[in-house]
Order: structure tokens, then sequence, then C-alpha cells
């Protein structure tokens, strides 16, 4: 195990420069990096490649250079990690939506944990906490929302670093409803009925109905195509889903964000309000309120801003159907928090990928809240972010990878940080 991790529960034009080497090459993997590939060096080049082990002597063949580093492609594992299995998913390798299946979950968490610290010292400049606790559940069947693309009566992802389509019948990181959508939907494709022309279908569901979204269509689509998806799974055509996480009811609209781990939503919850309690609480890009109701029962006042009309909606809806006062903002978090002229007890923030950003940083310094939980889905992002508050005054109190996306490179993590001027 890595030392301080503690486990709790595009294609360039060919030039002399970038031309594809014919000859594999032989190096060691040093480590995983941010984005889904190993890293290792030849004579001094940084080399990535997909699909390693750090620890492995692999033979790649170099695939292209760019950005003072070069792009390679795996050829041959010569001495595997002890890490390594056998990835269940038969397109693994082709679809572009895992990229860690070939590693033990267990050694995913480590690596992932690894990932996050490094990233923290190497753009935030910032020392990781001793220890940085892991939350992690069942690895596979953990999605509850998935987008596939359709093309000549095939369905599925999009291929690694391309457009071209990667048929699929089932997908392991599902949840076994989203599963059994998707084989009823394969069978309608087949039909002549089928609207030829949509191209890219959204599932969500709650186990017990699905909702289907069309993301991307060359025309409108019929509304009788709705019914008969009807027909075949329940809430098909459903303005929104309720789901139930955190001891909470929540309504999800069609175009409103919600968590896509179906077994890690109470405990990302509980991680980032941990022994939150006071007179007043703001949730920051709230959504449907995920974080907004628990933290409205710790709480005497509680403000939740988000600028998403639709999600606003809901957020109002669940707040009164739970009988829970909450102040909600339809604002930007940055026209907010430079209208505000002091700060509440905790401030809870879950910013898009882009993170907080030197506006809110800025704010945030200024009213200095006692202590901030940032809820963080980009490593690079957070790093900056927290680069931001640390030099306005506040100190990196503990770190949490939450990982909600199991077989991807994708890191999910709570930051928590007090006033410390």
């Amino acid at each position: 195990m890595l030392e301080g991790v503690k486990i709790l529960s595009y294609a360039m034009p060919v030039s002399e420069t970038n031309r594809p080497e014919t000859e594999p090459r032989e190096l060691t993997v040093e480590k995983w990096v941010y984005g889904g590939r190993g890293l290792g060096r030849l004579g001094g080049e940084v080399v990535l490649a997909p699909f390693v082990l750090p620890g492995e002597r692999v033979r790649v063949r170099i695939e292209r250079r760019r950005s003072g580093m070069a792009e390679a492609a795996l050829e041959e594992v010569v001495a595997p990690s002890e890490a390594r299995v056998e990835p269940p998913c038969p397109y693994f390798g082709r679809c572009g939506g895992c990229q860690y299946q070939h590693a033990s979950y267990e050694a995913q968490l480590e690596y992932k944990a690894a990932i996050l610290r490094e990233t923290l010292q190497r753009v935030g400049k910032l020392a990781a906490p001793e220890e940085i606790r892991v939350a992690a559940a069942e690895p596979y069947a953990y999605r509850n929302r998935a987008q596939f693309h359709i093309q000549g009566g095939r369905i599925g992802y999009r291929e690694a670093g391309s457009n071209r389509l990667c048929p699929i019948e089932q997908c392991p990181i599902c949840s076994p409803r989203i599963n059994a959508a998707l084989g009823e939907l394969l069978s309608m494709t087949r039909d002549p009925q089928f609207p030829a022309f949509v191209r890219t279908i959204e599932l969500f569901t709650n186990e017990a109905e699905v909702q289907v979204n069309i993301l991307s269509t060359e025309r409108p689509v019929a509304r009788r195509f709705f019914d008969w998806c009807k027909e075949k799974f329940p809430g098909a055509d459903a303005a929104s889903l309720d789901y139930e996480a955190c001891g909470e009811r929540f309504r999800v609209s069609r175009h409103s964000f919600f968590q896509v781990n179906r077994f890690l939503l109470d405990r990302l919850v509980e991680t980032a309000l941990e022994g939150a309690a006071g007179e007043e609480a703001w949730d920051l890009y709230a959504g449907v309120g995920l974080f907004s109701l628990p933290l409205a029962r710790r709480f005497a006042e509680v403000t939740a801003v988000e600028s998403g009309a639709e999600a606003a909606r809901d957020l109002e809806f669940n707040a009164q159907r739970a009988g829970l006062s909450i102040r909600v903002q339809r604002a930007a978090v940055e026209s907010f928090l430079a209208s505000s002229m002091r700060a509440p007890d905790f401030v809870l923030a879950d910013p898009p990928r882009a993170g907080l950003g030197p506006a809110a940083v800025r704010h945030l310094v200024r009213l200095h809240p006692p202590v901030l939980a940032v809820v963080s889905c980009d490593p690079a992002t957070l790093a900056r972010d927290l680069a931001g508050l640390a030099a306005g005054g506040y100190r990196l109190e503990s770190l949490a990878l939450v990982d909600l996306f199991p077989q991807t490179f994708h890191l999910e993590s709570v930051a928590r940080l007090t006033w410390a001027v």
C-alpha cells in the first residue's frame, strides 16, 4: 500500500518530430498520471502509455510527440505487476469509457490517491495532509446515468481518442436497470419505426424507473417515440424522477445535474459535511439540493446558490416537500459572493470541473467563513483553487478521495479548510 494512504471502506499531422516509430521500445512504468495513462522515460524523454501499471516493464511503440513528451501505444507487458487483473469487459481497450479495468480495485484507489497528492504538490505547490482518506464502494454496476451514441442501428460509446462508435450490448459499470433498458433500446433500433435521426440518448434511473433524454437528434422526436419507450420501461417519458439518498427524496428533472454513483451518495455527503453544524451555512453550486437538504437539518439557516433554472426549481420543490426552510438564490456564485458582506459559519462548494475560479476564491478569502468544504471532480483545478485559498489565509485540514468513478481516471475529492489568520 502506498505510504500515507488509508483505505476507509486527436490525431496530429505527421512531421519529422512526431513521426510514428516502427520499432517497439522497452521501458519501466514509474507511475500513473491524471488522464488514464502511465509515465515512463526513454533516455530522459517522458513517455505516456495507456493500459500499463506502475512498476511494470513494458514494450511500447511511440506514436507521436507533442508538448515535450512522447505518446505511445502498448505493445506488450514484459513483466506484469501483481496488481494486474483480467478486465471483465469485452470492450475494454477499445471503448473510451474506462481506463483502469486492468488494475485491481485496491491498486486503483492507491494510485488515484497518489495522483491527487502529486497534483496538489505540482500544480498548487501544496503539501497534502499526511493521510488521504479514501471512501469506496462496489467498483462495478454503479452508474445511474449513461449516454449512448446511435449509428446505423448500433448503440455504444465512442472509441478511445476517436469519434468512431464502439458498439456494445452491456456496460459493466452501469446499473442493472440501465443495462436492462440498453437491451430494450438495442431491440428497438432494429425496428423500422425507430427514429434513425436520433444520435445520442441518455438514460437516468432510480432503479425503479428509467428516464429517456434525447441529447442529439437531427430533427425533433415525435411524442410516440417516448410512448413506445414507456411501454418498454416505466418512467421513460417522465420530466423528472424521484431519487432517494441521504435519507432525503430529490426530484431530478431532465436537465438537472445529479451525481452518478448510486452506492456513494451518502458517503459523499457525510464526508463533505462531517462535523458541520451551527447557525448559518451556504451551499454553492447547489444543484437539486443534494447537500442543501442535509445542511438544513444541521443549521438554523441555509442559503443555496444555483444558477440553473431547472435545478433551482427542483431544489425549491425538494426543500418544500421535505418541510425544510432553505433560501434559494438563482444566481451565479461569483455574483452572489460579490454582493455578500458577511460570512456564514460553514460553506460547502461543489463547483463544476472548471473549479471555483479566481473570482470566487478572492471573494471567499474576503469573507473568510471559518470552515470551508470544497468538493472537486478535477485535481488540477482543485489544486489551483486551494493554492489561492491558502495564499489568502486558509489552512488545508483534511483531504478525502471519494471514488465515484471506479475503472476510470476521474477523481472526486473533498477538501476541508479552516480560516487560519
